[in-house]
């Protein structure tokens, strides 16, 4: 059990203390995240179940008398306990010699960065799965392949990124919307999988719906026809292509941003 606990929303320790948790045992260890603990009163609490549960404690407190009390207290109980935003706001001092506001949620505030999130996460919508191809000139990466190949989770990933991402599916019996071609082929990534993984994505899927896994759609020729469509469609745009087979949403959305920062988009 990790508990981590925040003055503000605790995103950012959740996300470390699961990161450090996916080191052992796959991963599975119960993460319980406490936000917007300023008071006193709730940060004694919190760590009185914390000590119950002999819970590992996960902390990103700011505010000084809160987190003076927090640390008396993992003393006295012989707690556990990391401080995640502590040494690098030290390191950062020291270095810069400048005095930290100390101020929780600033990560967080409305800024110009956050409505250019929100404006993204919007677009990605508007323009996903090809509903839209009006979209296309208007993306800052543009995610073309078969069905099943994380184009929509990527788009909402990258999107968190404040890119502006569309997608478009290759569908064999679909024209291609004539915005594709004439957008710069900077602007595009194309994703492919291998077959086999894809059969099994597809069929999950189907079950999901409450449908036949025999349908054509996870059907072996109907993959390999849509795939072998794909490649020449690809070999048309000119685009770079990732092969997405196994690779978490997150290891793919990583290689998108190294190629579209690198200008090789």
């Amino acid at each position: 059990m990790i508990y981590v606990i925040s003055d503000s929303l605790g995103e950012t320790a959740e996300m470390v203390a699961r990161a450090a948790a996916s080191q052992f045992d796959g991963g599975r260890s119960e993460i319980r995240r406490i936000p917007y603990v300023n008071t006193l009163e709730h940060l004694e609490e919190v760590l009185k179940e914390a000590y119950t549960e002999r819970a590992v404690v996960a902390y990103t407190v700011v505010m000084p008398e809160l987190k003076l009390r927090l640390q008396q207290l993992i003393q006295e109980m012989n707690l556990t306990a990391v401080d995640l935003l502590g040494p690098i706001i030290e390191a950062l001092t020291q270095h810069y010699g400048l005095t930290p506001k100390l101020k929780p949620g600033l990560l967080w505030q409305l800024d110009e960065q956050y409505f250019r999130r929100v404006e993204a996460i919007e677009f990605a919508v508007k323009y996903d799965d090809g509903k839209d191809s009006r979209g296309l000139p208007l993306a800052d990466i543009v995610l073309v392949g078969v069905s099943r190949t994380s184009k929509t989770p990527l788009s909402m990933y990258l999107a968190h990124k404040r890119l502006k991402v569309a997608n478009v599916p290759l569908v064999p019996e679909v024209p291609l919307p004539k915005e594709l071609m004439e957008i710069s082929p900077k602007k595009l990534v194309a994703l492919t999988i291998n077959p086999t993984s894809l059969i099994a994505i597809r069929k999950e899927r189907l079950k999901a719906l409450g449908l036949n896994d025999n349908a054509s759609y996870a059907s072996m020729d109907r993959i390999y026809k849509e795939l072998e469509y794909s490649e020449g469609i690809v070999k048309r745009l000119g685009c770079p292509v990732i092969d997405v087979t196994n690779k978490a949403v997150e290891e793919t959305a990583s290689r998108i941003l190294e190629i579209y920062n690198k200008g090789e988009h």
